[in-house]
């Protein structure tokens, strides 16, 4: 099986890990913060606080925002579960807005007339909004600024797909268009940490915030603490945290990870190009790459043209994997959920997530795929397609 997305670890990733194990520190010592440094240098952002996953980032990017019950988030449909829960986890309510019909990433001009409509009637508006980049390409960041600064709301991009990208020339992480950006660095994402995330912001004040709330809410600083004429030992818990802690293990990695991170990106956008190439004329509808972006290409979607191919994608998706080739799918729109659903949610809410889902395929692209990997992947294709 070729699968759709892995891990490449190297010799000096283990050796990177093996040296953690063997150190005094395998929690809480020196690797995180090294970490937290290298992704800020990365990213062009002021702060970085790492975390055992991009889940725990956006809970708590959320929790820094003061997210609570009463307020309200709006994000996209195509998207991992974790980028609407967040919202619910901090007792607010979730809301979507449908995707651009040619990028997949939140419509920043539906964005802007679903802000217009609720604010013509009476209706809430967003605390956060959370745009996803979804497959490592930016969403139009500049335009969700502006209409940020027009009705009030914050933003956290959701980059898990997106580390090593840029918009506009810079680093996707800097933060110049939003308070917070969350990464992932599960194993099928760009660099990895085994599980892990992290949040870059120039705040100082959401960072102080998200490093507290990560390890229980307890401090032993003394701008923080009540009072502290104690002796060595003391702390405080001076908020309701939580153990969001990524260990030393594996921020050796990440570091690790990181120094071919550039490697990683420009061999997937010259995987991603052979596939624009071959595939170009078959019946399918190739990724869109917008001239700001310069995507990270963590997925490679098609779209199926279903009425010129005659057979339906769920024929097309299991002769693909039927024939080793490792196909998923990315996402089912949250918003059909059973979960979700409950909540009141109904299918033909967001028309244009709705059609994606039914055309989408991710075929395979990783680091390390072979030339000659990619040319089975394209031949299986065209033999199932024709």
């Amino acid at each position: 099986m070729i699968p759709y997305g892995k891990q490449a670890i190297s010799q000096q990733d283990v050796d990177s890990v093996i040296d953690v194990l063997k150190s005094d520190f395998l929690t809480q010592g020196p690797q995180v913060p090294l970490f937290e440094n290298k992704i800020k240098v990365a990213t062009q952002a002021d702060h970085a606080v790492a975390v055992n996953s991009a889940t725990s980032a956006l809970h708590l990017a959320c929790l820094a925002l003061g997210l609570s019950k009463g307020d309200l988030v709006w994000t996209t449909p195509i998207s991992f579960v974790a980028t609407a829960n967040c919202a619910l986890y901090c007792g607010a309510e979730v809301d979507f807005v449908d995707i651009d019909p040619a990028t997949y990433n939140l419509s920043a001009s539906e964005l802007e007339k679903k802000l217009a409509f609720a604010q013509q009637h009476g209706l809430p508006l967003p605390k956060i909004v959370i745009p996803v980049h979804l497959c490592g390409q930016a969403c139009d960041m500049d335009k969700i600024h502006m209409l940020s600064k027009a009705y009030g709301f914050s933003i956290i991009e959701d980059a898990s797909h997106a580390i090593g990208g840029k918009y506009r020339s810079k680093p996707i992480g800097n933060c110049e268009f939003s308070d917070i950006t969350v990464f992932s660095f599960h194993p099928v994402k760009i660099i990895t940490t085994a599980e892990g995330g992290i949040a870059t912001t120039n705040s100082t004040k959401l960072a102080t915030k998200m490093a507290l709330l990560r390890s229980h809410g307890i401090t032993r600083d003394d701008k923080l603490m009540t009072e502290s004429n104690h002796g060595a030992w003391y702390y405080q818990q001076i908020e309701l945290g939580f153990n969001y802690r990524m260990t030393e293990m594996q921020a050796a990695l990440g570091v690790s990870q990181l120094t071919r991170l550039a490697e990683f990106v420009d061999d997937r956008n010259r995987l991603a190009q052979r596939y624009d190439n071959k595939l170009r004329d078959l019946a399918v509808i190739l990724p869109k790459q917008i001239k700001d972006c310069y995507s990270a290409r963590h997925l490679y979607v098609i779209r199926l043209k279903l009425a010129e191919i005659k057979r339906t994608h769920k024929q097309i998706f299991d002769a693909l994997r039927a024939k080793k080739i490792g196909v998923n799918l990315h996402y089912i729109p949250i918003h059909l959920q059973p979960y979700y659903q409950a909540l009141g949610f109904k299918a033909g809410q967001f028309p244009v997530a709705e059609e994606y889902y039914k055309q989408a395929i991710s075929i395979p692209l990783f680091h390390q795929m072979t030339n000659e990997q990619q040319d089975t992947v394209i031949q299986v294709l065209k033999d199932v397609l024709l």
